[in-house]
């Protein structure tokens, strides 16, 4: 339905896909405090943070307040459940529709967030790995409760160590998804190749957001500081008195998952579960970094330099 709909505004206006702007970084690189700064009247945001979906996540992932979506609406925040999955296709198919709506607001997208497999995704499309069965589907699934997600990943390493090195160790989803190929079809994920060409017409304005990594280090232990006085450690306990358990997708990522980590060993200090939070957070910009690197025709700006990287996209909006 998406891209039927893609197809007939395509034939009837300009290409909405033509002109969009992705704004990328690591965690804590600095990309909120830029999109509060850019013209509502010119722009809308469309979010590219797998956890930032989720209702009821604000304070461990850094969601953007009120006071940043009043100045420049944002897309794709708070529009699952944490129990549910919102996978690589979802977000291609809510961005798709995003972009649309924007491009008939005459406006422009700026796809922001720090989740690589969005916008890789969102650019070349998906690749030609096959569906999985159900039945497939169900074997992962009972392999992972009896054994561990921990022993699938170990399994994943064996099979497909292209994969294993892109995904995160907590990430189910696609840990499931990377074995549920292997078992159908015996060949990796990662011997699938994505399309070579941008989808949709794209001519994009991608801009890369970096800080040294002295100043990366501070400023994720200040990121933290600031979440714990928001009042992190109440919405944790609020989420568990929901119902929440480590095993829904929302409370996989960072700033949540270290909590459920504490409950299990029984033993580790607000302290101690606030320096885990940094060090994961660390390794995590670095796979950033590292991810972000690979992709073509990235401009590479300091952070600090908002006022450049405003009139770069400006200037692209006018061509």
């Amino acid at each position: 339905m998406v891209k039927s709909n893609i197809q007939s505004l395509t034939n009837k206006t300009s290409n909405p896909f033509k002109k969009i702007v992705f704004l990328f970084g690591p965690t804590s690189v600095g990309k909120t405090n830029l999109l509060s700064k850019l013209d509502n009247d010119k722009y809308s945001v469309i979010n590219a943070d797998s956890i930032q979906v989720y209702k009821g996540l604000d304070i461990g992932s850094a969601k953007v307040g009120k006071d940043v979506t009043e100045k420049i609406h944002h897309y794709l925040i708070d529009i699952l459940d944490p129990r549910e999955q919102f996978t690589v296709a979802k977000f291609i198919e809510e961005a798709d529709k995003a972009v649309i709506k924007i491009h008939q607001d005459n406006k422009i997208p700026v796809i922001s967030g720090g989740t690589a497999f969005y916008f890789k995704h969102f650019l070349y499309g998906l690749s030609d790995a096959p569906a999985s069965s159900a039945e497939i589907r169900e074997k992962v699934e009972a392999l992972i409760n009896e054994k561990s997600l921990s022993w699938a990943y170990s399994l994943l390493k064996e099979v497909d160590l292209v994969s294993y090195n892109r995904i995160n160790e907590n990430d189910k989803y696609r840990i499931s998804r990377a074995l549920e190929v292997y078992f159908d079809c015996g060949k990796p994920l990662s011997s699938f190749d994505l399309p070579s060409n941008y989808r949709n017409g794209i001519e994009p304005l991608i801009i890369g957001l970096f800080r040294e990594k002295e100043e990366m280090e501070k400023r994720l232990k200040l990121r933290y500081s600031i979440m714990v006085e928001r009042g992190l450690i109440q919405e944790i306990r609020e989420l568990i008195n929901s119902g929440a358990n480590e095993q829904w997708p929302g409370m996989q990522g960072i700033g949540y998952k270290e909590f459920f980590i504490a409950m299990k060993s029984g033993e580790l200090t607000n302290t101690q579960i606030g320096d885990l939070i940094i060090k994961n957070s660390k390794q995590y910009a670095k796979r950033q970094y590292t991810f972000f690197k690979s992709f073509d025709d990235v401009n590479w700006i300091h952070a600090s330099k908002e006022e450049e990287i405003k009139s770069i996209i400006d200037n692209y909006s006018l061509k």
